[in-house]
């Protein structure tokens, strides 16, 4: 064993792994986001778009759950515990996906989908912010989620294709079940960050908060986690949205499965590729521009979809999508770790990522409703509002926190 020091050049083997971990991550979520939406009305005969989107509501809700606890456990326990063990629970999603006989076991299913990706996700990122320098938080993060969202995009895509070719079930799933084999594979040979925790300063001589004071600080206490938080609930409350409705909105546009599939495969490609961009560039310029304004261009997108009715305008509007979320994505987690203590840092990214990550549920629950009472038009145009107001609070309240410029 060398001796242990911080840097992501300091330590480029365990973060290169960690990187690949996560593209495996990604591509978990990656293979319902184009064709489940579509099993549900096609094998099992949903006709009610919030029964459809019930299983985006399970998975939200257990994921943002699960997302608060990783972060504490993984403070007290060590992460790669918490990566090995989410990557265990992975392994039934495909199975219970290709076997179910109802929807209630889809349900389910993506209940442990949740459970996988609060973990396993939350653990890398987090490793990677313990690796990093504080002035490389921002580069850490966009390659986190670079590769988390390329792996939605790419496994997305390829469902796709497959199920246009063999069927959307059980074809797609066969690759879930290598998928996760091979994350559990890989999240084995990853080196723990517990000694990079131990080295990096704090500005004060408390080493110890409660659970509740974390959250309370995190939630609504400090007015910049606050303000992140709202961020980040926005953020995926929109794409909760996006996940459940785009499938449905497009084809009803009489586009086919395939050009369904590219549009839904776009918007996390952006996203994830940006990301490599706009991480390290919160590292040069600050945090607190880049959040506001892909707040704004998030909910521009949106509402420029409805308004366009040409295949390759929408495409262009999903690839504007993915940059604004990929503007605030790794910003807003950067953020958090600037602003956080090392020793409760975990614990403050689980509160925020809880919160973020009940944006898929609300999302779901929200354009569900909106679009069984009104239609799904105004689902859309109604839940960009969110992010735009998001952004609004974000520039009244948000000190700036990138070291050297707060």
């Amino acid at each position: 064993m060398g001796e242990t020091r911080i840097g992501i050049k300091e330590n480029q083997m365990n973060f290169i792994l960690l990187v690949v971990t996560n593209f495996f991550v990604g591509s978990m979520v990656g293979l319902e986001r184009t064709i489940l939406p579509i099993i549900g009305e096609e094998d099992f005969g949903l006709v009610s778009t919030s029964a459809a989107l019930s299983f985006i509501i399970s998975f939200g809700f257990s994921k943002a759950v699960v997302n608060y606890f990783a972060g504490a456990i993984a403070d007290r326990f060590g992460r790669k515990k918490v990566l090995v063990f989410g990557w265990g629970i992975g392994v039934f999603v495909p199975v219970l996906v290709m076997l179910a006989p109802a929807w209630w076991m889809i349900i389910v299913a993506n209940v442990l989908l949740g459970i996988n990706q609060g973990l396993t996700w939350s653990m890398t990122v987090n490793m990677k912010i313990d690796l990093a320098k504080p002035t490389e938080r921002g580069l850490a993060v966009g390659l986190n989620e670079f590769a988390g969202y390329v792996g939605v995009a790419v496994m997305a895509a390829v469902s796709g294709m497959i199920a246009v070719t063999y069927g959307s079930r059980p074809e797609p799933f066969y690759i879930g079940v290598l998928v996760a084999f091979i994350g559990l594979g890989l999240s084995l040979f990853v080196r723990d960050t517990t000694n990079q925790v131990q080295l990096q300063p704090t500005s004060g001589s408390e080493k110890t908060r409660s659970a509740r004071d974390v959250f309370m600080t995190t939630t609504w206490k400090d007015r910049s986690l606050s303000s992140l938080t709202v961020a980040g609930l926005s953020t995926n409350l929109k794409d909760g949205m996006a996940w459940g409705l785009f499938p449905i909105y497009f084809a009803a546009q009489g586009l086919s499965l395939a050009e369904v599939g590219l549009i839904v495969a776009v918007y996390p490609a952006a996203w994830g590729f940006f990301q490599l961009f706009t991480g390290v560039w919160s590292d040069r310029i600050g945090r607190k521009g880049l959040i506001v304004a892909g707040m704004w261009v998030q909910a521009g997108s949106l509402w420029a979809i409805l308004v366009m009715s040409d295949y390759w305008q929408w495409v262009l509007a999903a690839v504007m999508l993915g940059i604004g979320t990929a503007m605030v994505y790794p910003t807003l987690q950067a953020s958090i770790s600037d602003v956080a203590e090392p020793y409760w840092r975990a614990s403050a990214m689980g509160v925020y990522r809880f919160w973020r990550d009940s944006g898929y549920a609300f999302g779901a629950i929200f354009a569900g409703v909106l679009t069984d009472i009104l239609s799904i038009d105004w689902a859309i145009g109604l839940v960009a509002v969110l992010p735009f107001l998001a952004g609004l609070n974000a520039l009244g309240r948000l000190r700036e926190t990138l070291p050297g410029l707060r």
